[in-house]
């Protein structure tokens, strides 16, 4: 089906937006699961709440443009969340986990926040104000939760995967040192 008019088009932006947070509803207990820090299970499972009520707002949404709340594949999401699957299989080191999956989140975060923040000004072009107003609210969400990973990531959990993985290498180090002066 192709698009003609903006009003199709904000429709289709929302589709995406709805499956993306479908997904990332599906991801976010998963990453919580994975993550060894107390505050990064916190700050998931919180955005896992926030993540349930944009769902509804999305809903919302589509029932004042009398639309069905349908969803379209959003592949950049599926991507990202693929991504961060992938880490969750690679990275050993719990600390680095944790930084591993802040940088995975944020990648979706700052998706959203971009898609956000176009349905956003196409509810506004398109003078549906209460549209606009829901969406605003979201992206505020979003754009909150990114600054909240990005205190996480530097207070505290890249510093931790840093030190830890320098102790890693040292104690490697360390090991080849002293098999080596056994033979």
């Amino acid at each position: 089906m192709q698009i003609e008019t903006m009003r199709e088009f904000y429709i289709d932006v929302l589709k995406d937006l709805y499956d993306a947070e479908h997904q990332i509803l599906k991801a976010l207990p998963k990453m919580a699961k994975a993550a060894k820090s107390e505050d990064l299970q916190d700050g998931f499972q919180e955005h896992l709440s926030q993540t349930e009520m944009h769902v509804k707002r999305l809903d919302q949404l589509f029932n004042q443009l009398g639309e069905p709340a349908k969803r379209k594949k959003c592949k950049a999401v599926e991507g990202l969340l693929a991504e961060g699957k992938e880490l969750m299989e690679t990275l050993a080191d719990p600390e680095l986990l944790d930084a591993g999956l802040i940088a995975a989140a944020q990648k979706v975060e700052h998706y959203e926040i971009a898609t956000y923040g176009c349905a956003r000004t196409y509810a506004e072009l398109l003078d549906e104000g209460d549209g606009s107003d829901l969406l605003q609210q979201t992206l505020d969400e979003e754009k909150l939760t990114d600054k909240k990973l990005t205190e996480l990531a530097v207070s505290h959990i890249n510093l931790e995967a840093a030190e830890s993985a320098t102790e890693d290498a040292n104690d490697g180090r360390k090991r080849r040192v002293t098999s080596s002066r056994k033979k």
